[in-house]
């Protein structure tokens, strides 16, 4: 009997573009950059944080299941080359989370090219 051979991983990653400087595109209090997320978010950060994680490319219920937030943080940070801990990322979410949902779903957006 023979193995099979795997040749590709499963998944894909959406545009991950590594960060030239290894830091976010917006920082964690730039919610002016893009109101109608920050509205949101404040609002709404369950949906939000649904939104990031489809827009992502991920399972869309990763946004309200506990510790989702951060895996999802975490994932982002690596595949976009951005320096941190996985500390960082639980600390974030626990600490500012509606504000760091902003922040994923602007660099999300960025990455994707819906701003100009």
């Amino acid at each position: 009997m023979s193995t099979p051979v795997v040749t590709q991983q499963p998944g894909t990653v959406p545009s991950a573009v590594v960060s030239p400087t290894g830091e976010w595109n917006s920082g964690l209090c730039d919610c002016f950059k893009d109101c109608p997320i920050c509205l949101l978010g404040l609002c709404c950060p369950s949906i939000l944080g649904c939104y990031v994680a489809h827009k992502y490319g991920e399972p869309f219920l990763l946004g309200i299941v506990p510790g989702g937030l951060t895996g999802l943080r975490t994932h982002m940070r690596l595949s976009y080359g951005i320096e941190g801990t996985i500390c960082t990322d639980a600390l974030s979410i626990c600490c500012c989370g509606w504000c760091e949902v902003c922040r994923m779903a602007r660099e999300v957006r960025l990455r994707a090219g819906a701003y100009h």
